[in-house]
């Protein structure tokens, strides 16, 4: 297998010798941000959808990037270039910096990463089953690094024979912990929730397709009985019909029409064969 490298502050560094100092509040409290995006035959998808929520976040966590856009879509480029995968994940973190006191930020940390990754299109027949629990994580709509609460529910989640949780609260349902959800009504509308989530780039071409009746609106956890289809959406996943939730099937309990066809433009729109 060939050297991996990553970057840090845009120097290239094997990634078995890349390493930040143990002051970052990124590790003392938590504190970052980040973004992911995939390459598919070299070439990145969405680029500038990523980059708009990136740069969002680190304004929202007060997290200064050095970097202008350009430089950092050139340093992408240059991992791209050296790692040679075609097919990957990237990832870009922007840290809290090294603190002096365990609390005030510092000077952001800026670590790009890339791994293979290639789109599995069977998955979308095997559906995923979804359990809901009452949490809204903090600042929706920055993609923070806290994944704590999804992670402490990983027990629950098996416990419940599902694949994921699915957040509500007063606002109603919000979303998953990486990817956003939908529902299809009976009249053929697809709905996502608009308030206390994060605006995904899959989310967002979704919602932009001409050929689709679609809108964003509260979503109660009592008209899920009611929906003829349900599915989530995220960078790697694409998208996946709810087959279940909490143990209760949604519509037929196989992968709907609908959800099918929106599939089918994701695809095409992605370049994905």
């Amino acid at each position: 297998m060939n050297q991996q490298y990553v970057l840090i502050n845009g120097d290239l560094t094997l990634k078995e010798e890349a390493k930040i100092l143990i002051t970052d509040l990124s590790i003392q409290r938590g504190y970052g941000i980040f973004d992911f995006l995939k390459t598919i035959k070299g070439q990145p998808v969405f680029l500038d959808d990523h980059l708009d929520r990136f740069y969002f976040s680190a304004a929202e966590l007060f997290l200064h990037v050095e970097l202008s856009r350009e430089a950092l879509k050139r340093l992408i480029q240059q991992l791209m270039n050296k790692n040679n995968l075609p097919d990957s994940g990237i990832r870009i973190t922007l840290t809290g910096g090294y603190s002096e006191d365990g609390f005030t930020p510092g000077k952001p940390n800026v670590l790009i990463t890339q791994s293979a990754f290639t789109y599995n299109k069977e998955n979308f027949e095997k559906g995923t089953r979804l359990v809901t629990y009452e949490y809204q994580r903090q600042l929706p709509q920055v993609k923070t690094i806290d994944y704590l609460q999804a992670i402490r529910l990983q027990t629950f989640i098996k416990e419940n024979n599902a694949d994921d949780v699915l957040y509500h609260g007063v606002s109603g349902i919000s979303e998953c912990p990486r990817s956003n959800f939908f529902i299809v009504t009976a009249n053929d509308e697809i709905v996502t929730p608009a308030k206390n989530v994060l605006q995904g780039i899959t989310r967002k071409n979704i919602l932009s397709f001409s050929s689709l009746t679609t809108k964003e609106a509260v979503i109660d956890l009592d008209q899920l009985a009611k929906v003829k289809e349900a599915f989530i959406t995220s960078t790697t996943k694409i998208i996946l019909p709810v087959l279940k939730i909490n143990g209760k099937p949604i519509g037929d309990g196989k992968p709907g029409t609908v959800t099918r066809e929106i599939f089918k433009q994701l695809l095409r729109h992605q370049g994905i064969q």
